[in-house]
């Protein structure tokens, strides 16, 4: 570890105590608008860099050193834990992870393996040992929910509207509850596994479950959610939830044994927090804001952090990840005004 002080606002955020200013962490930090990650990118694929654990803790890393944030969070994919369960994933530019052997009916969902983190995910693992040493600032990683995860086997890549999974679900709850239960037991497996190796703290992407209503959700995914996050909670480390358009399921999550809920852009922090939300909340500038004049961005930014601030246990972030149009030095600036406006907060 360099001789850095160690800093641990993030940390101690999650928890809700007192921190020496507003943590900031960006999601989709590591890469996207890097000029020395989209260098890679001209060589490797996600997955082959993900599957080098020097060359991946440097991509994770490299926000860090240069904008200075508060947590570090692990440089791969929601679809890293399919490959060795039987699902052929592959990352396609400009359109994100296509299935090529979609599920369509119980014998695909029966034959689903398990996962063996150690020897499937190998590199995952060495990746987070490494940067253990290496980092002064909390390591994040993450894993997709159960139903984020499905959509996107269901559907064979990203969708709109979710059409065939919700429908999936209510012509199949059997064979939808069975789905579930396997990705619930490789979630809990690779996340765990991910703590052995030193992860201070773990995020789940529910990303699509928007798409659900409330009614939905309770009765195809929350218990599901329950089992996973109660599993996980037995590890010690913050737990943190996230989803788009998902403004909706607050109080749903808010059932939920987690440290966090992440809040994109739809929802304020005063109206999260007038619909009963105790936990520790992370957000929510609108991304887009990233690209228009910084006397706008700083506008956007002190409004979100007059209202995060009000109570300990809340995190900076965005309300979706860092897109590649982002500049660098914007994101530099703009943590350097949360670390310096919210200074002693």
């Amino acid at each position: 570890m360099s001789g850095k002080a160690w800093n641990d606002n993030f940390l101690r955020a999650t928890k809700g105590e007192a921190v020496d200013h507003v943590p900031v962490w960006y999601m989709r930090q590591a890469g996207r608008s890097q000029p020395e990650y989209r260098k890679l990118k001209e060589k490797y694929s996600l997955f082959e860099i993900t599957k080098q654990p020097e060359l991946c803790a440097y991509v994770t890393k490299l926000p860090v050193d240069q904008y200075n944030n508060d947590a570090a969070i692990l440089y791969k994919d929601i679809m890293t834990p399919l490959q060795p369960i039987g699902v052929q994933v592959e990352i396609k530019s400009g359109v994100g992870p296509v299935i090529n052997n979609p599920i369509k009916n119980k014998a695909d969902v029966e034959r689903l393996g398990e996962i063996d983190p150690e020897n499937d995910v190998s590199y995952v693992l060495d990746t987070i040992k490494i940067l253990r040493e290496q980092l002064t600032v909390p390591l994040i990683s993450f894993a997709g929910a159960p139903f984020t995860l499905a959509s996107y086997m269901i559907e064979g890549g990203p969708s709109k509207n979710y059409y065939r999974t919700k429908a999936w679900m209510h012509k199949h709850p059997e064979t939808w509850q069975l789905l579930m239960d396997k990705l619930k037991d490789m979630t809990v497996r690779y996340v765990k596994a991910q703590i052995k190796a030193g992860a201070q703290a773990i995020q789940i992407f529910d990303s699509w479950v928007g798409a659900l209503n409330k009614e939905q959700y309770r009765r195809f995914v929350k218990p599901v959610m329950m089992e996973i996050c109660s599993e996980i909670k037995k590890e010690h480390v913050p737990l943190i939830i996230f989803g788009v358009g998902a403004s909706h399921l607050l109080t749903e999550w808010n059932d939920l044994p987690v440290d966090v809920i992440g809040l994109d852009w739809r929802t304020t922090i005063a109206e999260a927090r007038e619909m009963g939300i105790e936990k520790a909340l992370q957000g929510n500038l609108d991304p887009s804001i990233l690209l228009a004049p910084w006397e706008v961005i700083e506008e956007q930014v002190k409004s979100i952090l007059d209202a995060g601030r009000k109570r300990n246990g809340y995190i900076f972030n965005l309300g979706h990840g860092v897109f590649p149009e982002v500049q660098p030095e914007t994101l530099k600036r703009l943590t350097q005004f949360v670390h310096d406006y919210t200074k002693n907060a």
